[in-house]
Parts: C-alpha cells; sequence; structure tokens
C-alpha cells in the first residue's frame, strides 16, 4: 500500500511528515513524504531556521513523482498543516489528480488550525480556506474539538452535540471523521475523548489524560488512524488502535522526560497496538 504525505518536516525532532512518516512505515505502507518546509526543528521552540518550499516547487516534486507512474498506485493522500491558501490548492489539485488515475483513492486531512486556550494560530484566511475548500473536500478529517467547533459554526459541550456538530461536518463532504482532545461535561476528570463517527456508526474512546502535550502528537494521530482504516475498512477498529498507540507513545516520552515524542522508542507499541481502550458505541 502507497501513501502520499504533504506536510511540514524537521531535522530534529517529530511534528507533520517527520511524524507520520516513520509510523506509517512501521505499519507496512510506503510513504511518501512530500514537505511544505524543511526546518531544524518545530516552531514551539520559538527559534528555527530553514527553508519554506513555494507552490511551485511542492507541483515540480509530486509532478516528478507522477512522471515515474506512481500517483496510480496511491491508496491515500495525506495532508496537516497548510500555511497558506497557496499550499492548500497544491494539495486540492493533487488530490483531484491522483483520484482521477484511481477513483479508490482517498484524501485525509488534518484540519490544524487552532487549539483551546490558544485559539487560532494560523495565519487570517487559512480557518475559512480550510472550512470551506478543503474538508468538503476531503474523505476523513481528524480535527480536536476546538477546530471541529469552527467548522460546524457552534459550540459544543455535550456528546450529542458533538455529534450533531460532526453531522453538519459530514454534511458538507467528508464521510469519515475523527474528533481528539475532546472534552464535554460527560468527560471525567482526569480523562480525555476521542470520538469517531463513519457511515456505520459513532464511538468514542477515552482515555487517561497525560501531563504532557508535546507537539506533533496530531501528525502522528492522522497518520495512524488513516493507516488502520486503509488497512480495516472499520473507523471503530482504527478508533481503537489509535487510542492505545498514541498513549503508548506518550507514555514512553513521560519516561525519557523529553519534550520531543518518542516514536523510535514506542515503535512496537505502534507496530502491534495493544487492546487498551476499547470504544465504546455512541450510536
Amino acid at each position: 500500500m502507497e501513501l502520499l504525505s504533504i506536510q511540514s518536516s524537521v531535522a530534529f525532532g517529530h511534528v507533520g511528515n517527520s511524524a507520520a512518516v516513520f509510523p506509517l512505515q512501521r505499519l507496512g505502507i510506503e510513504a511518501w513524504p512530500v514537505n511544505t518546509v524543511h526546518f531544524s526543528n518545530h516552531t514551539g521552540y520559538g527559534e528555527w531556521r530553514g527553508p519554506l518550499l513555494s507552490a511551485d516547487d511542492l507541483r515540480a516534486v509530486i509532478q516528478g513523482v507522477e512522471e515515474r507512474g506512481a500517483l496510480a498506485r496511491v491508496a491515500a493522500v495525506l495532508s496537516g498543516y497548510q500555511g497558506a491558501e497557496e499550499v492548500g490548492q497544491v494539495v486540492l489539485d493533487t488530490v483531484a489528480r491522483v483520484k482521477e488515475l484511481n477513483p479508490a483513492a482517498i484524501y485525509c486531512c488534518d484540519p490544524v488550525m487552532g487549539d483551546v486556550g490558544r485559539g487560532m494560530f494560523v495565519r487570517p484566511g487559512i480557518p475559512e480556506f480550510m472550512r470551506d475548500r478543503v474538508v468538503p473536500a476531503a474523505d476523513v478529517i481528524t480535527p480536536n474539538h476546538f477546530e471541529l467547533d469552527f467548522l460546524s459554526g457552534r459550540e459544543t459541550s455535550t456528546v450529542a452535540e458533538l455529534l450533531d456538530a460532526v453531522d453538519a461536518v459530514r454534511a458538507t463532504g467528508p464521510r469519515t471523521v475523527l474528533v481528539t482532545s475532546v472534552l464535554t461535561d460527560e468527560t471525567p476528570d482526569g480523562s480525555v475523548d476521542v470520538v469517531a463517527v463513519s457511515d456505520e456508526g459513532a464511538w468514542s474512546s477515552r482515555t487517561p489524560l497525560l501531563p504532557i502535550t508535546p507537539n506533533g502528537c496530531g501528525d502522528v494521530t492522522a497518520a495512524v488512524f488513516l493507516a488502520h482504516l486503509l488497512r480495516t475498512g472499520s473507523a471503530e477498529t482504527a478508533l481503537q488502535r489509535v487510542s492505545s498507540t498514541v498513549f503508548g507513545i506518550l507514555e514512553k516520552t513521560i519516561e525519557a522526560g523529553t519534550r520531543e515524542i518518542q516514536l523510535v522508542a514506542a515503535q512496537d507499541v505502534i507496530a502491534e497496538p495493544p487492546a487498551r481502550f476499547e470504544p465504546t458505541r455512541l450510536r
């Protein structure tokens, strides 16, 4: 199975493609990274070095992949942070071309825009572009709770409200939605929920809320969920496996005492996630 991942890249640490590609490979998927930036480290450090790639650079890389006859073999396109509308348009054009060559291919979008406590951290215009152009073109999306509220145009504080918001977003295009970092009035203190919704139903997975929020976890989550969804065709199974995988990665990160997620140390958990958190059917 082959997958095209269009995201940022860092030399030191794990975010974007530097967080997504290794887990995909460890799960037996050929992941072809198209890097939108190549930074020394993620921007959370406050200082970084390295180039932003232009939209023309991205088009050239993807054109070269197509010239190898490879785009027709792509089972899915994965995208994460999109810093400019021009980059988003390259992603949309690539998805259209891949689906033209392989109608069975799917597009998974992690609509990175903001989070609780931080608000929107992308430049003005990007959230609207994601909502109005990118998300409707996706088959699978993996927003956090804050991003879901923006995409649906409402605030949600109960599970019922959350599911209504997911349905509103699904009506615009994507059939499968994974909502991360879910905290509702029904989430116990010290816990966090992840909710998956597809045509087959809706499920929630609850894990302990660990005392770290390292960069790159969302990138890993989108990649691992997509991998298991492609392998099994089941959003419920993909939810169970991604919950256990990410929790295991965070445990290894806490053990190491670092701010960078410990993907290599957790590679056995990635390859063979234990059945630690069984999903609960919501409908």
